[in-house]
């Protein structure tokens, strides 16, 4: 029995492409909808609510005074980088009382993009912590706020305390080619990651 692709008429039938899950993470404000809605091919689904007087003690909006809205579930885009290859993309919600929603989403993922800001960059670690503990390859990538002092990635990757392996680029997440670099960075990542696992093992 031979397997291979199908043919229709004479003609060679196209591969489906394959699908990947990407989690977009990151702390409080950093940016993770608006890259998710910068690259995404459909429209967005978003799950954002208003901040309250209430959340305020809460959500701490320092460096983010302007925010009036935070991501409640997820957010979720599709990009197609080729015609092989699709990402959809799962934004996580940046607050700790939403975590629980985290090992859902992560299920299944291929990798995630850890979104810094360098005016809050301790907001990194947990995530940082969680795709670690997890063992979920990730990118970790500074969105370049107007008013963020400018850092070179390897200085970024000493305060994070990052391994060399784990790649940390600049990006403008209101840029969809620049948020397409990034996930590129972390489909990469994640791949050579998976070629090492037989040797660590």
């Amino acid at each position: 029995m031979g397997f291979g692709r199908s043919e229709r008429g004479g003609r060679t039938a196209p591969a489906e492409p394959v699908t990947l899950k990407i989690l977009v993470a990151g702390g409080f404000g950093v940016g993770k909808t608006t890259l998710v809605g910068a690259v995404s091919e459909i429209k967005p689904l978003r799950t954002e609510e208003l901040l309250t007087e209430a959340s305020r003690p809460v959500d701490s909006t320092r460096g983010v005074e302007a925010k009036a809205t935070t991501t409640v579930a997820m957010d979720f885009g599709r990009i197609t980088i080729n015609e092989a290859l699709v990402l959809y993309l799962f934004g996580t919600p940046g607050q700790d009382r939403f975590w629980f929603l985290w090992d859902e989403l992560a299920t299944g993922a291929l990798g995630a993009v850890v979104l810094a800001d360098t005016r809050r960059l301790e907001n990194s670690f947990a995530a940082i912590d969680y795709f670690e503990r997890r063992s979920i390859p990730f990118t970790v990538a500074v969105n370049c706020f107007d008013d963020a002092e400018r850092y070179p990635a390897e200085t970024v990757r000493e305060a994070l305390d990052l391994d060399g392996a784990v790649p940390v680029l600049l990006c403008d997440a209101r840029q969809r080619e620049s948020a397409r670099d990034v996930l590129i960075s972390v489909v990469e990542h994640a791949m050579r990651s998976a070629a090492r696992a037989p040797a660590d093992m």
